[in-house]
């Protein structure tokens, strides 16, 4: 099971310490919004998440991409609003995470609806920030 300390560690070779401080706050942020909470592994939800990093670690993301990583389910499986996320850590990742959010929710009649409203959904989220793309590839 991936943990924070192994997460902190690999990103100590490509960024900073106060960033991978930030990347941790929101580590700890996501797992007291999830507490209480469980796969259907067993295991707690925050291991979801912290996978979710992880992958993105593997690719050198940024620290806003990870904290969106940890906190991407924080919004539509928690009572916290996005309103928090954007005093807690700022514009951009509240944004992430929202759109992260809104790719996971609109549902469609026929398989045909479903590809090209997916397809509409990634191009409108791209516009806007490719990271929501790849945070949301790394959730799958």
């Amino acid at each position: 099971m991936p943990t924070i300390d192994a997460l902190a560690e690999r990103l100590s070779s490509y960024l900073e310490p106060d960033q991978i401080k930030q990347v941790c706050r929101a580590y700890h942020y996501a797992k007291q919004a999830h507490e209480g909470q469980y796969r259907r592994s067993g295991d707690p939800y925050i291991v979801h998440p912290l996978a979710v990093a992880n992958i993105l670690s593997q690719m050198h993301m940024d620290p806003q991409s990870l904290m969106a990583a940890m906190l991407h389910d924080v919004i539509e499986d928690t009572a916290v609003p996005k309103e928090a996320l954007v005093e807690q850590f700022g514009e951009t990742v509240s944004e992430l995470v929202d759109g992260v959010s809104k790719l996971t929710h609109i549902k469609f009649g026929s398989q045909e609806e479903k590809q090209a409203g997916n397809f509409q959904k990634m191009a409108m989220a791209m516009a806007r920030d490719i990271r929501v793309i790849i945070v949301k590839l790394a959730d799958r």
